[in-house]
């Protein structure tokens, strides 16, 4: 009897099980894992076995929610910091306001001021800046710190603070920053008294409770309580050392004063007593009372715990609460089901539809994903823009010039379901107005993408982008 064959028959019919039985997944990433698991069983069962669930691990899940539940125990700005009577949202609004509320969202924060940092060199000159006049507490939360320029330039001034007696906390994810754990400038920055942490590290040993390739994606600063950054920045020049081939990578960070500033620093705390099991009340700072003009403002942190479908609500609401336009940037075009009959729909009910990706993007393979979407978009009216002078790495939504949102999460399965990711959404005309121009200026610097020509293209580029399309669900 051939075993073999008998083996690997079984498999097929184990993945299968496991797949249709799996709730988080949709029928669309069903379908994907079927055809790699029914194509390439020996690889496909292993695959999904470490990538096809979004396992946090249970210990570490408990662990998450004894923390939220401690901060929240210890956060007696909460009762304040509730939604005030000037924070009034627009009616057009109010329904998306509800939801980041209902989904680990913070209600909506009433004085806010907003700066707008458009390139690299601004917002590290804005934070060195805010950091030589720290006086109690500084706390970053990166993806990836270079040990470049930009990268030296902050921990220069880390090193500042910390010897006037700032209490200096950095977490950097396990992955991203890898390779500055290994720094000489980590070395000195925790020999001055920085405490620098590895957020979700990676262990072959957790490979057994947990997926390795979950990662923490935000970036948040925050100062004394008092001034927080946020945004699609890393901390590195726009060179962008790790990938220079596709540089200038093109990004944009908010800086923010006010009560939204708090709920930066909330998640910071959660994120950090994750990892350290510190005092969540030491890492907290009083509110200030002052009430004063401004922007209102609400943060949404999301990830693989809790509602782990609120990124994907937040966008697909904001989206259909257009009636005039939408502009969208990302790096990562790679659009769930929703996401992508949402965008055509609103084209087709006459909404003014923009999308902007970088016309050379570091993934091939999400590249040619993307563009399996174009025809289809564009025959529905979507008007398609891909950057030309560098990767543009900003990820933005604006709504009828009234609404913002600045986030860390791309427009792929893995900033919505797998990465935690941290979005500011904006609801003043303002701010939306600077952060269009912003975006219109973007557009300046792109090609516009004809459907007519795009559709005379190769045979085998339909081949190709149709082929990385299958592979959507999965990346």
């Amino acid at each position: 009897m051939p075993w073999g064959l008998v083996a690997e028959y079984m498999l097929r019919v184990l993945l299968a099980i496991a797949v249709l039985l799996h709730k988080g997944l949709g029928p669309s990433g069903r379908l994907a894992w079927l055809v790699v698991g029914f194509s390439f069983p020996l690889v496909g069962a292993p695959a999904y076995l470490l990538f096809g669930r979004a396992r946090l691990g249970g210990l570490r899940r408990r662990r998450y929610t004894e923390v939220c539940a401690a901060i929240g125990a210890n956060d007696l700005r909460r009762a304040a910091l509730g939604r005030q009577p000037d924070a009034e949202v627009p009616d057009a609004f109010e329904r998306l306001a509800t939801l980041i509320e209902q989904g680990q969202g913070q209600p909506v924060r009433a004085g806010n001021r907003l700066d707008l940092f458009a390139n690299a060199d601004g917002f590290i000159a804005a934070l060195e800046r805010d950091l030589d006049a720290a006086k109690q507490q500084a706390h970053l939360l990166f993806y990836i710190w270079l040990d470049d320029a930009s990268g030296r330039r902050i921990a220069d001034a880390l090193v500042r603070a910390a010897s006037r007696g700032v209490c200096c906390r950095v977490l950097l994810d396990g992955v991203g920053s890898r390779e500055f754990f290994h720094t000489r400038t980590c070395s000195e920055l925790r020999a001055c008294g920085v405490e620098v942490v590895e957020a979700l590290p990676v262990r072959l040993w957790r490979l057994t409770l947990a997926r390795m390739d979950l990662r923490n994606h935000r970036k948040i600063v925050v100062i004394d309580g008092a001034v927080g950054y946020t945004g699609s920045q890393n901390l590195a020049s726009a060179s962008f050392a790790l990938k220079p081939e596709y540089a200038p990578w093109v990004d944009l960070m908010i800086r923010v004063q006010g009560p939204a500033v708090h709920d930066l620093e909330s998640l910071f705390a959660q994120d950090w007593v994750m990892e350290t099991e510190a005092d969540p009340s030491l890492l907290l700072t009083p509110l200030a009372t002052e009430r004063r003009a401004g922007a209102l403002v609400q943060v949404a942190g999301t990830g693989p715990i809790g509602q782990n479908e609120a990124m994907r609500e937040l966008t697909l609401t904001a989206l259909h609460t257009a009636r005039e336009e939408v502009i969208l940037t990302t790096p990562y075009f790679v659009p769930d089901t929703p996401i992508y009959h949402a965008l055509m729909a609103i084209a087709r009910c006459g909404v003014s539809t923009t999308l902007v990706v970088p016309a050379r993007n570091d993934s091939r393979l999400v590249a040619l994903a993307s563009r399996s979407y174009y025809e289809d978009l564009m025959t529905a009216g979507v008007q398609i823009y891909e950057y030309l002078p560098g990767l543009l790495h900003a990820k933005t939504l604006t709504v009828d010039r009234q609404l913002a949102v600045v986030s860390t999460a791309n427009m792929d399965r893995r900033s919505f379901d797998l990465n935690f990711e941290v979005s500011t959404v904006v609801y003043d005309d303002d701010f939306a107005s600077r952060l269009r121009q912003l975006q219109r200026s973007y557009l300046e610097r792109s090609r516009q993408v004809e459907l007519e020509v795009w559709r005379q293209r190769a045979g085998w580029r339909h081949v190709a982008e149709n082929a990385a399309g299958l592979l959507t669900p999965l990346l």
